[in-house]
């Protein structure tokens, strides 16, 4: 397949022989969790016993939404979660998550991060702008960094948990756009399990972006109160056209639901203006979506590791997240390869992506998108801050092939 992709698009020389180095690395590695993923979201569809009239959507309050009610029991099945909140008007992961902490977090508590510094909109909405959730919410911030290998350190944890008064535990799961690991369910796992054996009345809220359907299990089964997330990313199966979720304890969801709308209205109302079959039909389909995003990685992190970067994961490596980290070491190589990778997406291929402001990123950000969703990051995109140390994230690839053509796309350009 490589060597036939090399033929038509025109890679040659150094670039094929790597690409070919690249598939004999990757070509037949198995994904046995994706599997397991696969049969578990079918299993939820059969349990649920979707039927054509479940499409049905709303106008207006949205009051009795069949397609909604439908959707958020497939996602509190697949979550192992008491109940679930999938909405179009939470805009993003963001949003999801700053709902969860808004809802969840008390005035005067403290809320704890125990997975390190958040990515830079995360950072921003909690703590560093000048209305920021803990300024209007009257909370304090503190986190503890990742060990040096890159996982929870459990006895800081347990230390912080007896020295200050806690309302709430946050982790952020995936990498994000940040130098650092994600995190495996197994890893949370532990780590929640340390948290249980000082506080077992502390909600621990996760954001679980770009980790939906990676691993066989989610975190709302190995002990979260709640997950969030976005549509658009791996449940949204790139048909989802907007919206974010919470996962997760039923009197939270709660919560979260008052605090999107307003107290005594819960999650009753909220339309879905006749997205329902998109949304049900890109979840019935996000585990093959999210297996060619992680195929799509893999070739990628083998490629660019052939052609002398470091890359995070490496190729083979068990897989949490959605996110590939290439560190490319300059900021002329990160736009080259952004500009590479623009030049085959399926939506606008002939547009020149330039680094500028993005909100909640204090340096200028480059980004290659050319998605049917807007900032669907299930397609496959790229993002990178431009600073040190010129760290390239690439995200997903619902068409393996044309996720391979990406790399290779992009690898010319930064050779170039």
């Amino acid at each position: 397949m490589i060597f036939e992709l090399c033929a038509r698009f025109g890679f040659t020389g150094a670039l094929a022989r790597a690409a070919e180095r690249a598939w004999e690395r990757v070509g037949t590695l198995e994904y046995p969790a994706q599997r397991t993923v696969a049969f578990n979201v079918l299993q939820a569809f059969l349990d649920e016993g979707i039927a054509e009239s479940d499409f049905a959507g709303s106008s207006g309050y949205g009051y009795d939404d069949a397609a909604r009610g439908a959707y958020e029991s497939l996602l509190r099945r697949i979550f192992g979660a008491e109940r679930a909140l999938a909405r179009i008007t939470i805009a993003s992961g963001t949003h999801a998550i700053a709902l969860a902490i808004r809802a969840c977090m008390p005035r005067g508590g403290t809320l704890l991060a125990i997975a390190g510094r958040p990515y830079d909109t995360l950072r921003n909405a909690i703590y560093d702008a000048p209305d920021a959730l803990a300024v209007t919410g009257g909370f304090a911030y503190r986190e503890i960094a990742l060990r040096p290998d890159g996982t929870i350190d459990s006895e800081a944890v347990e230390r912080e948990l007896r020295a200050v008064e806690c309302g709430a535990i946050f982790v952020q799961r995936s990498r994000g756009y940040a130098t650092r690991p994600s995190l495996s369910i197994a890893e949370l796992e532990r780590a929640f399990a340390a948290v249980r054996a000082v506080r077992d009345d502390l909600p621990i809220l996760v954001d679980n972006c770009y980790g939906e359907l990676v691993e066989e299990r989610e975190p709302t089964h190995v002990g979260a109160d709640l997950a969030m997330g976005s549509l658009i990313k791996n449940l949204g199966g790139s048909l989802a056209p907007t919206g974010g979720y919470c996962a997760g304890r039923a009197d939270l969801v709660e919560r979260v639901a008052s605090t999107l709308y307003a107290p005594g209205l819960g999650d009753a109302l909220g339309p879905t203006l006749g997205f329902g079959k998109a949304f049900i039909q890109g979840l019935f389909q996000a585990p093959s979506a999210v297996e060619a995003s992680l195929r799509t990685l893999d070739f990628a992190a083998a490629l660019f590791l052939e052609l002398g970067y470091r890359v995070d994961p490496m190729p083979g490596a068990r897989r949490t997240d959605i996110v590939q980290a290439i560190a490319l070491g300059s900021r002329e190589r990160v736009l080259q390869f952004a500009r590479g990778l623009q030049s085959v997406l399926p939506i606008n291929a002939r547009f020149r992506p330039e680094p500028g402001a993005v909100p909640g990123y204090r340096d200028p950000v480059v980004m290659s998108g050319g998605a049917f969703v807007s900032g669907a990051t299930i397609e496959l995109s790229c993002d990178a801050p431009l600073r040190e140390p010129y760290e390239l994230y690439l995200q997903g690839g619902v068409n393996a092939i044309h996720g391979y053509l990406g790399a290779l796309a992009a690898a010319r350009a930064t050779l170039e």
